[in-house]
């Protein structure tokens, strides 16, 4: 974290939207700040194109004057809120009037009055979000920080301006904040904040499912989620928001034999896939590609513990976990089935001799996904014990290296079947029957199999001797 002198603070909010917004409050009389995420990230040197204006009268007003200062066509004026939007050269502008809330039990929509900066502040969700830098002629550049934000900070902790009872009783969706920005800033919650949030987590029911999945895909996202699923697991969150996660959690022991604790498992797949990449959906499968392993947990006396069928119960239970969660049910929650349906198949293909009929498999099921697919399993590997660490890694190499001299010679990676159903009927004068899908499928299953090339002359070859096995005079060959 950079400590910023009153000169840097000052040089920090000299540019032009700045001193547009400081001679527009002025004009109307009334003080301004800039308040926020953008202070907080002044500090932690995060680049930020999100600025929020506190004005002690309208913000609307202020937006309004800014906007024809600033000649942006891009404002949005939200009256029952009091606040407005300015989107101008990147950057997303918002006004709002200083204010003072109170709540009813049921709802977390407040009932907002007029108030001063300090009420605004205290109404804030923590004092890193709470800091303002004041954008007034007489103390222009000045840092306001009545709940010592600052300090809070440099020691990397979340805190509440008020007491956290009161800041999460208010409005619920405050709890998830505090997980997403210990994910994303790698920050500590106070102890007083995470007992909090454990004896309100019941109010999370009055969040609207979007707001909390939001939160949860920004956590997701960030640097460090597997920190926010422990907060949310330890503080009972979890077993609320994501009852199939917190299930994981636990390891049972039979005639002395245990199995790994299936939470802190995924966590470290979770882990492990980070930094080879930003998609959401793959950390997604990341996260669900053990989570039928509950449901599906078994002990045999001769093997131990099995979860025999849990890739495919898992793939079952993802259209389920995504309509609830208001996840999209579009091609992005098939990709994360098939992930997790697929996951064990490279896996396996480590402790085998590898065939050229089982990689063609693979790269059929998986497609373009297959690179995915490699890099969720080589994550997968979470053991302790570093020489099997080692040895799967190097037999995922050559399991790779397979795959790719098979999709060089096969071209299987997006794979259309050579013969379509409207070839088979011109060929054999065929109407639409269950032998059109039969020859299809063996036509599939001859390549799979490495019985024949695929290309179309081999697969046209081969479909006229399937034809004459069932009896089918070609008359278009």
């Amino acid at each position: 974290m950079k400590l910023l002198e009153n000169k840097e603070l000052k040089a920090a909010v000299s540019g032009e939207i700045f001193r547009v917004v400081s001679d527009c409050a002025e004009e109307l009389n009334q003080p301004v700040y800039v308040i926020g995420g953008y202070v907080r990230d002044l500090y932690l040197e995060r680049p930020s194109k999100d600025i929020d204006f506190v004005i002690a009268g309208s913000g609307i007003e202020l937006a309004e004057l800014v906007a024809k200062k600033l000649n942006a066509d891009n404002l949005s004026v939200f009256k029952n809120f009091g606040t407005a939007m300015i989107k101008h050269n990147s950057y997303e502008l918002e006004f709002v009037g200083a204010r003072k809330e109170s709540y009813n039990r049921d709802s977390r929509k407040p009932i907002v009055e007029d108030g001063t900066l300090e009420e605004d502040q205290e109404r804030r969700d923590f004092t890193i979000n709470a800091m303002a830098i004041s954008l007034n002629k007489t103390n222009y550049g000045a840092l306001v920080d009545p709940f010592d934000g600052l300090k809070d900070l440099e020691k990397g902790v979340l805190k509440t301006p008020l007491d956290p009872s009161i800041t999460f009783s208010d409005d619920p969706l405050r709890m998830m904040r505090a997980v997403r920005f210990a994910s994303q800033l790698n920050f500590n919650v106070a102890p007083e904040v995470f007992d909090s949030i454990a004896s309100n987590k019941q109010r999370i029911e009055i969040i609207s499912q979007e707001r909390i999945t939001d939160e949860l895909n920004k956590m997701i996202l960030s640097n460090n989620p597997s920190k926010g699923f422990k907060i949310l697991f330890k503080t009972g969150l979890l077993h609320l928001i994501f009852p199939e996660m917190a299930a994981l959690q636990g390891v049972d022991i039979v005639n002395g034999k245990g199995h790994k604790d299936n939470f802190y498992h995924t966590l470290g797949v979770l882990d492990n896939i980070l930094p080879n990449t930003q998609n959401l959906w793959l950390r997604w499968a990341a996260i669900l590609h053990d989570i039928a392993k509950p449901p599906t947990k078994k002990y045999l006396p001769k093997q131990g513990w099995t979860f025999h069928g849990h890739e495919d119960k898992g793939a079952r239970m993802v259209p389920g976990i995504f309509k609830r969660m208001k996840l999209p049910l579009d091609a992005k929650m098939k990709y994360v089935q098939k992930l997790v349906r697929l996951h064990l198949r490279p896996i396996a293909l480590t402790k085998e001799e590898i065939s050229d009929s089982a990689l063609r498999r693979i790269l059929f099921e998986a497609g373009e996904d297959i690179d995915d697919l490699m890099t969720l399993c080589k994550a997968d590997i979470t053991s302790k014990n570093e020489e099997k660490v080692r040895r799967f890694r190097a037999n995922f190499e050559k399991v790779e290296e397979k795959l790719k001299e098979v999709e060089e010679k096969d071209k299987l990676r997006n794979w259309q079947p050579p013969i379509s159903g409207e070839v088979i009927i011109k060929t054999f004068n065929l109407k639409p029957n269950k032998i059109i899908g039969d020859i299809k499928l063996a036509i599939r299953e001859a390549i799979l199999d490495g019985k024949i090339e695929n290309t179309y002359e081999a697969a046209f070859e081969f479909m006229l001797e399937k034809g004459k096995e069932l009896n089918l005079e070609a008359v278009n060959s």
